[in-house]
């Protein structure tokens, strides 16, 4: 039997029908490994000398390491609201210090957090790990964008596990369901890697969005025995070790399922620990401070495979809140238009199309222009001293209780209280010296109040539960 012609119209069809299963393979996988607690100075790659840290190193000598990345904020809560909402904590009412188990506040469930994002475009979504964004059902992970949860909804320090002394002690959840009470500490590192393995395992070739937020290296460390006395740095050396390792794994199984060309992997720390050990080490201050210790932290962005350059060091100012466009671009994944997020798409960055964070005005990105959707009023008497696109290149500090406490721009970093205090990170990242510079201080402190005003006018409210 003789075949009738197809229709022309059918020919672009198909063409476009293969085109769009080519997308659908060709998606990359996209790994966040969040770390708690660790220093900017805690990597080998950091210089960091006490332990050893050959897989992470690995990592960052096939990627881009990051010299001057901040986290969200100095604390847990708001620093994850901030990664997964791409915005400031302020933006969606999560700024102040963290959510505890009696906590009647949580990430709102009208935020679309990464996960949704990534779940909403086709993706199979899930969190491993630590979560601390609320705990009424419809704050938990599997409300908020992830197929599947494991892991600790708290942390395990003394102010937490007071909570469930008279349970038993805090719950390792799957889902909804408990798997073990008390969680033992010395477990988690080993064992969300071994989850996250297994989830790897069950997608084949379809794409994932997986979500790690690790409990190490937070108090209390829960070293496993084989990791103890390993390093010259104590407990919490030994605990870099592990992590070190625990990443080892992740990337080992990359390799076995043949996944390694398609995936793209941070690795990034939710807040700082502790200031330098070393004249080599100048950055002072500790978690929950807004000095360079508090927030500057280790980051690193991997995936010679899908274009992010290798053995790459970056001096840009980037925060946590830049990955959230950055990484929907690499899958691309355009976010929605009523979106209003802080985050830019740094993803000429990583792939060598420029050394800089590209201006949102360019358009050189996917998402390029999201950082334009924020509003832009700006009082006249600023107008001669920056710009909108200098504006959205700079990171506004906030402490432990959601203050606005310094800005940054460029190399200039201006603290606000009690009194105003320019340094020069370029040359002093220690913030050991004032300098003088009238415009700049000018420049960043209109800045402050253009940021002030901004979040008076848009900020959104967390979710509450009455």
């Amino acid at each position: 039997m003789k075949l009738k012609s197809a229709p022309l119209f059918f020919f672009p069809l198909i063409a476009l029908i293969c085109l769009g299963q080519q997308a659908e393979l060709d998606r990359p996988n996209v790994v966040f490994i969040f770390v708690d607690d660790q220093g900017y100075y805690d990597l080998g790659c950091y210089g960091a000398t006490e332990f050893e840290t050959p897989r992470i190193d690995a990592m960052a000598e096939e990627g881009v390491r990051f010299t001057d990345y901040y986290a969200a904020a100095p604390i847990c809560s708001p620093s994850r609201a901030g990664l997964l909402t791409g915005s400031y904590p302020r933006r969606v009412g999560m700024e102040t210090w963290v959510q505890r188990a009696d906590s009647r506040r949580g990430l709102n469930p009208s935020e679309l957090t990464l996960g949704e994002l990534f779940q909403e475009n086709g993706y199979a979504t899930t969190c491993i790990g630590k979560w601390h964004l609320g705990f009424f059902p419809q704050f938990l992970p599997e409300q908020q964008g992830f197929d599947s949860y494991f892991g600790l909804l708290h942390n395990l320090d003394p102010v937490e596990i007071v909570y469930f002394e008279d349970i038993g002690g805090v719950p390792l959840m799957r889902g909804d369901q408990v798997v073990k009470r008390p969680a033992d500490p010395s477990e988690l590192a080993k064992i969300y890697t071994d989850e996250a393995i297994a989830f790897m395992e069950r997608q084949g070739n379809d794409p994932f969005f997986l979500y790690l937020p690790h409990t190490m290296l937070h108090n209390p460390l829960g070293v496993s025995e084989p990791f103890k006395g390993s390093s010259e740095f104590g407990e919490y050396g030994d605990a870099i070790q592990e992590i070190d390792f625990q990443v080892g794994r992740v990337f080992d199984a990359f390799k076995r399922l043949g996944i390694e060309d398609n995936t793209i992997v941070v690795y990034a720390s939710d807040n700082g620990r502790g200031p330098g050990r070393n004249k080599n080490q100048p950055i002072k201050g500790r978690k929950l401070s807004t000095y360079e210790g508090g927030l500057r932290v280790p980051a690193i962005a991997w995936g010679p495979g899908v274009g992010i350059r290798s053995g790459h060091e970056s001096s840009a100012v980037v925060a946590a809140m830049d990955w959230y466009p950055t990484l929907a671009s690499f899958a691309g994944i355009r976010v929605p238009e009523d979106r209003v997020i802080d985050g830019r798409d740094i993803s000429p960055l990583l792939s060598g199309e420029t050394d800089t964070v590209p201006s949102p005005s360019a358009g050189l990105s996917l998402n390029a222009d999201v950082p334009l959707r924020r509003s832009w009023d700006q009082a006249g008497e600023w107008a001669p001293l920056f710009d909108r696109d200098e504006y959205l290149q700079a990171f506004f500090y906030h402490g432990s209780y959601g203050a606005l406490a310094a800005v940054r721009w460029d190399k200039w970093k201006l603290v606000l209280n009690p009194t105003l205090k320019l340094y020069d990170l370029e040359a002093d990242p220690g913030e050991s010296k004032t300098v003088r510079n009238s415009t700049i201080n000018r420049k960043l402190r209109g800045m402050a109040i253009t940021f002030q005003e901004e979040m008076s006018a848009d900020a959104r409210p967390a979710g509450i539960v009455e």
